[in-house]
């Protein structure tokens, strides 16, 4: 499993890339990446067949920390997937555009 930083996650969104935030649903509330898509770390394991194995998914926490665990989990899968170092609170403090609500 690759890890990235938000810098290259941004850069990763222009180009459309599928994000899953695997926070809860009121962290996800308070503050998100614009376009990521919220699936419960709790949740990812019985997921995974929503997800396509030909794309590439960049995992969003918190920290770091458990889209660590769940981009390994994928990874073992055989999905690209990719973890964002520093999650949501690294994303807030580098000034990147957030949205907040579940919808």
């Amino acid at each position: 499993m690759r890890e990235i930083d938000v810098d290259q996650l941004e850069q990763a969104l222009e180009g459309g890339a599928t994000v899953i935030d695997v926070r809860e649903p009121m962290e996800y509330a308070e503050a998100h990446v614009p376009g990521s898509t919220l699936i419960p770390m709790g949740q990812l394991p019985s997921r995974m067949a929503d997800l396509d194995k030909a794309e590439t998914v960049y995992l969003i926490c918190r920290s770091g920390h458990r889209s660590g665990v769940m981009g390994q989990l994928l990874a073992a899968n055989q999905f690209d997937a990719v973890n964002v170092t520093g999650g949501m609170i690294a994303w807030i403090r580098a000034g990147k555009a957030y949205d907040q609500g579940l919808a």
